[in-house]
C-alpha cells in the first residue's frame, strides 16, 4: 500500500478519515476545532500569563490566531500533529487545547502537551484531557511511548504529566530562546507498559 506520508504512515489498525475524531471524558469534549474557535484560541495563547513557559511568544491578535488554525489543520492534514480543542461538557465553551505531536509512527512515539485558559486553572480539567489523550494514543494509535517537555519552572505542568505516570529522563541546558532569552527544558517519558490505564 502507497501513501504520500512516505514509511511513517499510520498503522494498520486505525485509518483517519477527513477529521480528528472526538474524544470525551465525564467532564470534557476533545474535539476538532472550527472557524468559530479562534477567539478561544486567542484567549488561551495570546495571554501572556498562559504562554509564560511556551516555546513560543503569546499571539498578537486574532489573524495569528486564524494563523494558528490554519497550521494545526495543515499539519493535520500531514498526520504530524493532532490539537484537539477542549470543549466543556456542561456550556460547549472551549477552554484550552491538548495535542499529540512529533508523531513517529515507525518507532510508534509522539509528544503531547496541553494549554489551558487562564480562567479555567485549577480544577484538573487539564489532567482530563491528558488522560483521555493518553488512552487514545495507546489504545488507537497504537504508540508505544509519549514524551513530554516541561519547563523547569513550571511546577504545575511537571506535576500534572508525574501524575500521569510520566519519568523524568533528562534535562536539557538552554535549549530554546524565549523573548531574547535561552530556557533549560525537562524531558519525560511514558512507556504503554507503564501506563496505568
Amino acid at each position: 500500500m502507497s501513501s504520500r506520508f512516505g514509511d511513517n504512515r499510520l498503522p494498520m489498525a486505525y485509518q483517519w478519515g477527513d477529521a480528528l475524531p472526538t474524544l470525551t471524558s465525564a467532564r470534557l469534549v476533545l474535539r476538532p476545532l472550527a472557524d468559530r474557535d479562534v477567539p478561544a484560541l486567542f484567549e488561551i495563547f495570546g495571554d501572556p500569563e498562559a504562554m509564560r513557559f511556551w516555546s513560543a511568544p503569546p499571539l498578537p491578535d486574532l489573524a495569528a490566531a486564524h494563523g494558528l488554525l490554519a497550521d494545526i489543520r495543515r499539519y493535520f492534514a500531514a498526520r504530524t500533529l493532532f490539537q484537539w480543542g477542549i470543549e466543556l461538557r456542561a456550556t460547549g465553551a472551549i477552554i484550552g487545547t491538548c495535542t499529540i505531536f512529533h508523531i513517529d509512527h515507525n518507532h510508534r512515539r509522539g509528544e503531547i502537551g496541553c494549554a489551558i485558559a487562564r480562567a479555567h486553572w485549577g480544577h484538573g480539567y487539564a489532567s482530563d484531557a491528558l488522560t483521555t489523550l493518553i488512552r487514545f494514543a495507546f489504545e488507537q494509535l497504537d504508540l508505544h511511548r509519549l514524551e513530554a517537555d516541561p519547563d523547569p519552572q513550571n511546577i504545575a505542568s511537571i506535576r500534572l504529566i508525574e501524575r500521569q505516570g510520566f519519568k523524568r529522563e533528562g534535562y536539557l541546558r538552554e535549549r530554546y530562546f524565549l523573548n531574547g532569552e535561552p530556557q533549560d527544558a525537562l524531558y519525560y517519558g511514558l512507556l504503554r507498559r507503564e501506563w496505568n490505564g
